[in-house]
């Protein structure tokens, strides 16, 4: 049995606070940049804060790859999406009801739902492989150019472009690249500490990775999208938790699958990945819902990743309370939800009928 030390459980917690420290920084200088050549806060949100963000859980798949910790790995990717819905998006709608663009709906949204889709496909047999992998990030790329397509259409540069100098510019790339640093050493340690823990805990390495790990690093999405919220910048709040997605498939799972073939379990396959793709499509008809997303929504997305959390534990505990929580769950939280999400839908629907009968009549 492993031996956890002070020293172990202090790395982990730095680990941590690197990962969150590291992103942040990572972000701030690249949102700058982006700024500067006059993208919209959605497509910042999409692509550059969201690929930031998701930048600890790069760096944490990868180095569990390389270790042979695959379970880790895809354990991270899959716990991370799944984290970034319930969590990520249902506490920035408990602050504040988040607006959704269309583009969200029609378009980011289901590249999301296609992606977890493909990731379930690619791992029914039990593993992601190499060649695998170079699907997830040739797909990830493709997606990347239609992005800035879709951005050179826009509207001229947005108001709050900055202009930036040589001096400024530099100090952004140091930024960037002292993120990056803080990324690197955060992963390491925190790798190191949660395959400690679930060795000395009994707990498999795959439900560490699906909760401790993908919970910390999704910290920077947690502070990233709340921020947003808090500032009114709610295009970027949504659009990170759809981008970070996105990039946790595409990329994340994609490379690590092309530096070492990442196993997946049974167990993985029977519960989280399906727990993934409910997260994901649940998703759209609530974005859909007035393309908005409001704090009963927030809180029921929140409500679900305490009760996967708690499944997830007493699962690995063989509890003899799992089959009454399991009951519960399917038995009246899942279908209440549907219910509230039908209504909200269908409220949205009756409220943009009048609208449309107008336009008709136009």
């Amino acid at each position: 049995m492993a031996l956890v030390t002070a020293g172990v459980i202090v790395r982990f917690v730095l680990g941590i606070v690197f990962l969150t420290f590291g992103a942040d920084v990572l972000v701030r200088g690249a949102v700058r940049i982006s700024r500067a050549i006059g993208i919209s806060s959605l497509v910042v949100g999409l692509t550059v804060v969201a690929f930031g963000t998701s930048s600890a859980e790069l760096a944490v798949s990868l180095l569990a790859a390389l270790r042979g910790t695959g379970d880790v790995a895809f354990g991270n990717v899959v716990g991370s999406n799944i984290c970034n819905v319930f969590v990520v998006l249902g506490l920035s709608a408990l602050i504040t009801p988040l607006t959704v663009d269309v583009k969200l709906v029609r378009f980011d949204g289901p590249v999301m739902m296609a992606a977890a889709v493909l990731l379930a496909v690619l791992g029914w047999d039990g593993s992601v492989s190499r060649w695998d992998g170079a699907l997830l990030v040739v797909g990830l790329a493709i997606y990347l150019v239609l992005c800035v397509r879709g951005a050179r259409r826009e509207a001229p540069p947005v108001d709050d472009a900055v202009e930036v100098g040589r001096y400024e510019l530099a100090t952004s790339v140091g930024l960037v690249l002292g993120g990056l640093a803080l990324l690197v050493l955060g992963s390491e340690w925190l790798v190191e500490g949660a395959t400690i823990f679930a060795r000395a805990l009994g707990i498999s390495e795959l439900v560490i990775g699906l909760t401790v790990v993908s919970l910390g690093t999704s910290l920077p999405e947690i502070a990233a999208s709340v921020a947003a919220a808090f500032r009114g910048q709610r295009d970027m709040a949504v659009g990170n938790v759809i981008g970070s997605n996105i990039f946790n498939v595409g990329c994340v799972l994609g490379l690590s699958s092309l530096v070492a073939g990442v196993p997946v379990s049974p167990a993985a396959l029977r519960f989280d990945v399906p727990v993934m793709l409910a997260a994901s499509f649940i998703t759209l008809p609530i974005l859909y819902s007035g393309y908005r997303v409001d704090r009963v929504e927030g809180a029921i997305l929140s409500v679900y990743y305490v009760g996967y959390v708690g499944f997830l534990l007493l699962d690995a505990q063989s509890h003899d309370a799992l089959p009454h929580f399991s009951g519960v769950m399917l038995a009246f939280v899942v279908p209440l939800t549907l219910f509230v999400i039908a209504y909200q839908v269908y409220r949205s629907y009756k409220r943009s009928a009048p609208e449309r009968v107008v336009t008709r009549d136009r």
